[in-house]
């Protein structure tokens, strides 16, 4: 049964073009939203077993910029990298690299949400520093401490042992674990916060569709690592551009209270907490979040 997106109308009314591009031998595929020409792009960079469609929801809202959303390499329709590992280090290259590729004039702004948010201040305060640097940062849902210290810790310890089991299981049955749709099922239940009943069936089926939509075992799991020992916690303070944090305040991940603390580690960032939601404002309160995002952008000019 197709589920249809409560954002859908809003997302057919901006302009959309794919490209791919060959970055550390990763065939990226990306998706080029709104105007080409306009004087900001925003660079995203999507969370942990998604791809670009988990933010297109943000995409619908924004009118006026340029959105530049590719999938991460070795998940959506990006082959992985044969150049690097799936880690923070690796995707810091390709996001690098990605950028320069782009060949951006005007204004930058970097976007990562969730994993994209290790990503990111990875990439822009790693030892390679290889990233351009943009003109402001934008952080959803941001991972500010480690995975183990959340309010859900031992959902966290449990994804852990998920994920080891997958690693150590044959590699057939252990693909099959990683894309078992009861698991995948339980994780989006988990997530979502909203009790509105036709929004929930849309992001179970986002979840459906598109959280097993990784190319293999490997770099689900070199990922997986990267997502659960690191955080933005520790490069916040060689991040100088000016940094939008958009919080939640249910978030089960990084509660609220870190992600205030998380704020004071930036030489330069705000934040906006979004009440009665969790580690899906992308899916649940995307015009909020893109609100938050305008306004930023316009403190910028």
């Amino acid at each position: 049964m197709t589920v249809t997106s409560p954002y859908a109308a809003a997302l057919e009314r901006v302009p959309v073009r794919e490209g791919t591009v060959a970055i550390l031998g990763s065939s990226t595929r990306f998706w080029d939203y709104g105007d080409r020409d306009a004087d900001t792009t925003l660079v995203l960079v999507h969370g942990f077993r998604g791809d670009h469609h988990g933010l297109e929801p943000v995409v619908a809202q924004l009118d006026g910029v340029r959105m530049v959303s590719p999938d991460l390499p070795g998940f959506g329709e990006s082959t992985p990298m044969t150049e690097a590992h799936h880690d923070i280090d690796g995707y810091g290259r390709w996001l690098g690299a990605f950028v320069e590729s782009l060949g951006l004039t005007g204004r930058v702004v970097l976007l990562g949400h969730s994993f994209g948010s290790i990503v990111v201040a990875g990439a822009l305060a790693g030892p390679h520093g290889t990233v351009p640097r943009p003109d402001a940062v934008v952080l959803v849902n941001p991972i500010g401490q480690p995975a183990l210290e959340g309010p859900r810790g031992i959902l966290t310890r449990l994804a852990i042992f998920y994920y080891w089991l997958a690693a150590v299981l044959p590699e057939r049955l252990g693909f099959g674990l990683l894309r078992n749709a009861l698991i995948v099922r339980v994780m989006s239940v988990a997530m979502a916060k909203t009790r509105e009943p036709a929004l929930r069936r849309w992001i179970h089926d986002q979840h459906d569709r598109y959280f097993s939509a990784f190319s293999d075992r490997r770099v689900v799991l070199e990922a997986f690592r990267a997502s659960v020992s690191h955080d933005v916690s520790e490069y916040a303070s060689r991040i100088s551009e000016r940094t939008l944090l958009v919080a939640a305040e249910k978030d089960d991940i990084t509660p609220i209270a870190a992600e205030y603390r998380l704020q004071t580690l930036f030489p330069d960032a705000r934040i906006v907490a979004i009440p009665e939601v969790g580690h899906l404002i992308h899916y649940e309160t995307p015009e909020t979040a893109a609100c938050a995002v305008r306004d930023f952008l316009a403190e910028l000019s």
